[in-house]
């Protein structure tokens, strides 16, 4: 089990990226994909047709969300995901904590956080503002 931790930074205010990571309808405008998202603790969701599934187990509007995201059912620990959200002069900076990410996933799982999710979420503002 690995981890990885890295920032990022989205042209849009933390409340509007709190809702375009927790809002099913803000999340299919971005990703383009199916998604099933209950923005409440304890509710299960659903990303990029499948792809990514889970739970929600906190969500502090405009400021933090924890989930925790399903790799099988032979999962030794809980891979856990913490996104925190801060004002930055450029809108907001992410930090993103994705821990216990089974070792055969973990390649896979940083080039999507890197290639597809933030990159996808920061293209969708930039478009925004042309």
């Amino acid at each position: 089990m690995k981890d990885y931790k890295k920032y990022f930074i989205i042209p849009a205010e933390p409340d509007e990226v709190y809702l375009a990571l927790t809002n099913e309808a803000t999340i299919r405008l971005w990703t383009g994909d199916e998604v099933s998202m209950d923005a409440s603790p304890g509710a299960e969701f659903s990303m990029w047709d499948g792809s990514i599934c889970g739970k929600n187990l906190e969500l502090e509007p405009g400021k933090k969300i924890v989930q925790q995201w399903y790799f099988g059912d032979e999962e030794e620990a809980p891979s856990i995901v913490t996104i925190k959200l801060h004002p930055d002069k450029k809108g907001t900076s992410v930090e993103l904590r994705h821990s216990n990410i089974p070792d055969e996933a973990y390649d896979d799982i940083v080039e999507g956080w890197n290639e597809v999710y933030f990159n996808d979420l920061r293209e969708f503002y930039e478009e925004d503002e042309a």
